[in-house]
Formats: structure tokens, C-alpha cells, sequence
């Protein structure tokens, strides 16, 4: 956690972006570091758990983390939390709560709200086009014997 917190500040002050860290840890040795470098970057999914996230993938080649534990200078946001469940991490560990984060400007609040409400009456609107096309690659996925489900 240690670590985590001090990629937290280091990155903030050299400018990558805001104040978070996160370390991915397996068998109590780290496998990645990862800071927010959203305004380094101009990426608004580079935060610190998806950096991480992708780098211990890339270098254990895998796309699942299950005898892993995720360390985190803050509570994670709605994506990142979404990036933890599609990792399967073993255990999630933050230092911040997201009320802490809100306290400094970082409020995802409204995100858990949007989600809640029906599409129609989400702030960002959504419509689906060419569903049937769309099906297409599903149904080729569907057929697939060699796939691997994740």
C-alpha cells in the first residue's frame, strides 16, 4: 500500500495527472506499478488500476489475475471497479474512500446515478443501431469451438 500511496504523490507532482497509485501484488512480490496519467496522456481511462491492470497482464501474459491483489491509493471509480471484476483480482486493497475523493474534487457519484436510471433518462443518450448486423459477430462467437470464454 506503501508503494501505491507514494506513486499516488510522486506522479501527481510530476504532472501526469491526479493523485492516485496503485500497485498490482502477487505471491507478496509487485508485478506492476500504475499511476493516473490521464492528463499526460489526454486518456480519461488512464487511471491508476487500469494502468497497473495492464501492464501486470502484459508482463504475466495472461488477461486474469486471480492470484493477485490489487493496492490502491483510493477507493476505485465506477470503470476501474468495473476493470477489477473483469480481472478477477483475489483481494482489493484502498487507502482513500471515495468520499475522500469527492472531498478534493474527484466525485463519481453521479456515475452510480446514471446508472441506476432507466437509458432514456441517462444524461449521455443512448441508441442502438443495426442490431441485426451487430448479431453477426455474436453468432460467429456462439459457433466458435475453440473459443475461450472469459
Amino acid at each position: 500500500m506503501r508503494e501505491a500511496i507514494r506513486l499516488s504523490l510522486e506522479k501527481m507532482q510530476a504532472g501526469y495527472g491526479g493523485p492516485f497509485g496503485a500497485v498490482v501484488v502477487r505471491n507478496n512480490k509487485i508485478i506492476a506499478r500504475g499511476f493516473n496519467n490521464v492528463l499526460a496522456s489526454n486518456d480519461p481511462t488512464a487511471h491508476a488500476e487500469v494502468d497497473a491492470i495492464r501492464k501486470a497482464c502484459a508482463t504475466l501474459q495472461t488477461f486474469q489475475l486471480t492470484d493477485c491483489d490489487l493496492y490502491t491509493s483510493c477507493e476505485p471509480c465506477p470503470m476501474c471497479l468495473g476493470a477489477i471484476y473483469w480481472t478477477r483480482f483475489r483481494k482489493v486493497y484502498y487507502g482513500n474512500s471515495k468520499q475522500d475523493a469527492a472531498a478534493i474534487g474527484f466525485d463519481d457519484h453521479f456515475i452510480y446515478q446514471e446508472l441506476e436510471k432507466p437509458q432514456t433518462d441517462r444524461q449521455i443518450p443512448t441508441e442502438q443501431l443495426l442490431p441485426e448486423e451487430a448479431n453477426v459477430a455474436f453468432q460467429e462467437w456462439g459457433k466458435n469451438p475453440n473459443k475461450l470464454v472469459y
